[in-house]
């Protein structure tokens, strides 16, 4: 159950109400589509006013044991509901979830301006309506802010930096050289537009290159705590619409990153990178500069990416191969590991 002091849930729903907004269908015995639910909780938690859901049959034991009034299962898991539970049938249980979920904790909502006192904006700024401009903010030259934005405490926002609407910038973030979309949200932390890493390599000295480009991102994009987008050296650093990237992850400049995509924690991509459309990035990724990973392609865990991937992959590795290529290898070590070692005596 969520922490009252820090979580507020949204008024009540019935389960006609929560059929329709997750798409599911309601179905069980003797299920009144007027029941209430007041909350989502876990299957090992939930209680008869609350809904939870199954969508990995690693839980199917504290499922068939749940005390929760509804639960969102697919057909095949509907058979071993236990009695009196209204079921919510969908081959989507984790999205119909968290449509449900968003009802009860929907974003924060405001309806006029704040602006800190302790705020600094440039006369220049153009600030939308009602927007929230959090204590020690500093807004610079020419930046220009949509409606319904929300800069929370210690922002910083360089010069001719737009941000679209409804959008969420937390805590000590620091943005310039940048064009935000709308409906995003960033996390505290979240370096965007500073200098990449480039410059020529010289016995006498290494020469920085001037970073001259800028960090486009699109709208509904999520970037996770203290993770940093460099800006392009001349050609603009791209994230694309809807893109999802977890905390602590790093992306080079001149990176383009296609709609959709999903960076989970401690990537790292190289300047020049190309990450196209439904790519799945695991836990701490390499991807080296200059090369493309295909659309759809799925890249596990810890792998490095060192040449391009075609679209539809599935890779893992250092460096990355096919995924049944992969497990092949670890098949084939583990066996030659069992194997008796013959030593020189025995010869």
């Amino acid at each position: 159950m969520s922490d009252p002091r820090f979580f507020k849930t949204a008024k009540p729903l019935s389960l006609q109400e929560i059929a329709t907004i997750s798409g599911a269908t309601l179905k069980g015995k003797n299920v009144d589509p007027e029941k209430q639910i007041t909350d989502v909780a876990p299957l090992n938690t939930a209680n008869s006013d609350q809904i939870s859901f199954l969508d990995n049959k690693k839980y199917n034991d504290m499922f068939v044991t749940s005390k929760a009034g509804a639960c969102f299962v697919t057909e095949e898991q509907a058979a071993n509901a236990p009695e009196g539970m209204a079921l919510l049938v969908t081959d989507k249980t984790y999205k119909a979830y968290a449509l449900t979920a968003q009802k009860f904790y929907p974003d924060p909502s405001w309806t006029k301006t704040f602006i800190a006192p302790s705020a600094y904006i440039h006369p220049t700024a153009e600030i939308g309506a009602n927007c929230i401009i959090d204590h020690n903010v500093y807004i610079g030259q020419h930046v220009k802010i949509g409606p319904n934005t929300w800069l929370k405490p210690n922002v910083v926002i360089g010069h001719g930096v737009e941000i679209g609407s409804h959008t969420i910038i937390g805590s000590n973030c620091s943005l310039s050289y940048c064009l935000i979309g709308s409906n995003v949200r960033l996390l505290p932390g979240v370096r965007i537009g500073q200098e990449g890493f480039g410059f020529a390599i010289d016995p006498a000295g290494h020469i920085p290159v001037p970073q001259l480009g800028r960090v486009i991102i699109g709208d509904k994009v999520w970037i996770g705590a203290n993770s940093t987008i460099d800006r392009g050296a001349g050609p603009d650093t791209i994230i694309g619409d809807g893109c999802m990237i977890d905390n602590l992850v790093q992306i080079g400049h001149n990176v383009k990153i296609g709609k959709f995509a999903v960076i989970v924690s401690q990537v790292g991509i190289s300047g020049s990178a190309e990450i196209e459309d439904y790519v799945v990035l695991a836990g701490q990724v390499g991807v080296a500069g200059h090369i493309t990973v295909g659309r759809g392609s799925r890249v596990g865990a810890k792998s490095g990416i060192m040449k391009d991937v075609p679209a539809g992959s599935e890779v893992m590795g250092a460096p990355a191969i096919p995924l049944k290529d992969y497990f092949r290898q670890i098949a084939t070590l583990a066996k030659l590991a069992k194997k008796p070692q013959t030593t020189t005596e025995q010869q």
